[in-house]
């Protein structure tokens, strides 16, 4: 049971599809004292590629009591116009630099300007979205170099971060959460025909009921929205 009892949560990306249902699905659990928000919406200024401007925005940020739940929705798959990369010929540095700062980068040194607000002891949840593709032993297709490599960086600085905050405190654990094909805005782009998709609310009730079964563990976990492990 990963779930803390009485949490206070804050939903990073909340102006987005899966960050709006986030909040929604935390707001009607019977345990849940309050959810805070921060996006593009909350905080016009905020920006994942900005590092240098989270210390401000946070003091900005009214939260009620120290966070035991926190959800990280934000993450890009097309930057700077361009879509997924399919072959070596079409890699560009400012696209493969810019994906590192808005999925990996920006969110770890969000995370470290969170901790000073985060709960110290007990059952303190971190959930940070990530993707299938991310998965160096689960890619059997290739291309899509800068999403799959940042994805596969942030879940290596999720495994650091979580085997770090657990010397401290033990029951602090740190999810790096695949939430499924989900029909959005963003990704009706790329979806096909013939592709199986979720919408963000059945994503988010789903991986809420499955993260509320699964153990305590020693380290980050890798799972999708069902609960299943995939590999690193």
């Amino acid at each position: 049971m990963l779930i803390p009892d009485d949490f206070h949560a804050l939903v990073v990306g909340s102006s987005g599809a899966l960050g709006g249902a986030f909040v929604k699905h935390l707001r009607m659990d019977r345990r849940c004292q309050s959810v805070s928000e921060l996006s593009r919406t909350t905080n016009p200024g905020f920006d994942l590629s900005r590092p240098e401007d989270f210390s401000d925005l946070l003091k900005g940020l009214e939260m009620p009591a120290a966070l035991s739940l926190i959800v990280d929705a934000t993450g890009a798959l097309s930057l700077l116009g361009l879509g997924p990369e399919k072959s070596l010929r079409t890699l560009k540095a400012a696209q493969l630099r810019l994906a590192m700062d808005v999925n990996a980068i920006g969110p770890m040194l969000l995370l470290s300007a969170l901790m000073p607000c985060i709960k110290r002891s007990g059952r303190v949840l971190y959930i940070k979205l990530s993707a299938r593709v991310g998965s160096i032993s689960d890619n059997h297709k290739g291309g899509w170099y800068s999403y799959r490599s940042s994805k596969a960086a942030l879940n290596m600085m999720l495994q650091s971060a979580a085997l770090e905050w657990q010397r401290t405190n033990p029951a602090a654990q740190v999810i790096a959460l695949q939430p499924g094909t989900v029909y959005s805005r963003l990704s009706k782009d790329f979806l096909h025909a013939s592709t199986t998709y979720v919408t963000a609310d059945e994503s988010v009730q789903s991986a809420l009921l499955a993260l509320d079964k699964l153990q305590v563990k020693t380290g980050a976990q890798f799972v999708d929205y069902r609960g299943k492990s995939i590999p690193w």
